[in-house]
């Protein structure tokens, strides 16, 4: 992934200097990026809000409680690991994280639950369809409040930053309904 960043850049200079505008290639490297670093800052105080709540929740047994009342759910989506906790309170962590708009902050909880569901995986050099399901739900990740893209809006100047509710709501869970469907017909066909 570094060569391909490293290519990019370089191509874009080339086709600076090729179309006779130099300093557009300078005004990247210093004023986007300076812009790149703001937002980021702006987006830390959320995200940490929100981790350290995920974390609270998680060490507290609220997400065992969940988890039981989930399980059907659980059992339908993802059977290798239903009943392996750690596997599931990191799915639930994730997902509950992507819901909340917060997807930066659920990667460490994806990665954690991705190693917990490839420890009981049969077959270490191919995903199992648990760990296939889990991707499919986090790529087209439901959200119902994303809260990120609210703060983004706000920080815009946006009227009414959270006028994107009700449509993102719609789309996402659209989505995940079309990503589960298409997952679990395809893992009736044993196709992965």
């Amino acid at each position: 992934m570094k060569n391909v960043w490293i290519f990019l850049i370089g191509l874009g200079f080339v086709f600076s200097f090729i179309n006779g505008k130099p300093e557009t290639a300078a005004n990247v490297l210093f004023f986007d990026l300076q812009q790149s670093v703001e937002l980021i800052v702006k987006l830390i105080p959320v995200m940490a809000f929100w981790t350290g709540l995920m974390s609270i929740v998680e060490k507290s047994g609220i997400l065992n409680k969940l988890a039981v009342l989930i399980k059907p759910a659980i059992k339908f989506l993802f059977k290798e690991v239903e009943n392996n906790t750690k596997a599931v309170n990191a799915i639930i962590m994730t997902i509950a994280a992507n819901i909340l708009g917060i997807g930066n902050s659920a990667t460490a909880f994806g990665l954690k639950a991705m190693h917990e569901m490839q420890l009981v995986n049969k077959d270490k050099s191919t995903a199992n369809n648990a760990m296939c399901m889990f991707l499919i739900i986090n790529v087209s990740s439901i959200q119902l409040i994303p809260l990120n893209v609210i703060k983004l809006r706000a920080d815009a100047g946006a009227g009414t930053p959270g006028d994107i509710l009700l449509p993102t709501m719609i789309a996402t869970s659209f989505s995940t309904a079309v990503a589960i469907i298409f997952a679990k017909y395809f893992e009736r066909k044993g196709v992965r």
